[in-house]
C-alpha cells in the first residue's frame, strides 16, 4: 500500500480548515485516513501559528516510505523535527496566549428571603430522627438472614443426602 501524508479539507465554505493525514494514496482527499498527523489553519492570524504537527509521528512515516505531498512537504520543512521555522512558531504560539481577555461574569448572589429559610432549618431537625431509626431497623433484618441462610443449607443437605443414597 502506497502511504501518503496530504491535507484533508474540513471546515465549511470561506473558512478552510485541514488535518495533516498519513492515507492510502488511492483514497478520495476526505477519504479514511490511516492516521492524523496535525493540523494546518490558514485563517489564523499568525503565519507561524497555522501548522500545528505530531513530529514523531511523521518521522515515523516517513521512515518507513510515506510520500508527502507538496504543501505538506513545506509544512514539514518549515515546523517539523528540524524546521526552519520552529523558533518563529514558539513565539507565534506564545503571542496568541497573552491575548487578553474580558474578565468571567461574576454571580450576583440572590437576595435571601427569611421565610423559606426558616423551613429549611426545620427540615433537616425532621430528618435526623429518621436517620436514627433507619440502622435501628436493620439490626434486626441482620439477625434475621442468618436464620433465614440455615433451613435452606439443611435443605441442601438433605437432597445432597437423598441424591447419594
Amino acid at each position: 500500500m502506497a502511504v501518503r501524508i496530504r491535507l484533508k479539507k474540513l471546515g465549511r465554505r470561506h473558512r478552510p480548515f485541514f488535518r495533516v493525514c498519513a492515507m492510502d494514496a488511492r483514497k478520495p482527499r476526505d477519504g479514511r485516513v490511516i492516521e492524523e498527523l496535525g493540523y494546518y489553519d490558514p485563517m489564523c492570524r499568525e503565519t507561524d501559528a497555522r501548522a500545528v504537527l505530531k513530529k514523531e509521528c511523521i518521522d515515523y512515516w516517513l521512515s518507513v516510505g510515506a510520500q508527502p505531498s507538496g504543501s505538506v512537504s513545506t509544512l514539514i520543512k518549515k515546523y517539523g523535527t528540524e524546521g526552519t521555522h520552529l523558533d518563529q512558531q514558539a513565539a507565534a504560539f506564545g503571542r496568541l496566549k497573552i491575548k487578553p481577555q474580558a474578565p468571567p461574569p461574576e454571580a450576583v448572589p440572590a437576595p435571601e428571603v427569611e421565610a423559606p429559610a426558616a423551613e429549611a432549618t426545620e427540615a433537616p431537625a425532621e430528618d435526623a430522627p429518621a436517620a436514627e431509626e433507619a440502622p435501628a431497623e436493620d439490626t434486626p433484618a441482620a439477625e434475621e438472614a442468618p436464620a433465614e441462610e440455615a433451613p435452606a443449607a439443611e435443605a441442601s443437605e438433605e437432597k445432597t443426602e437423598k441424591s447419594s443414597e
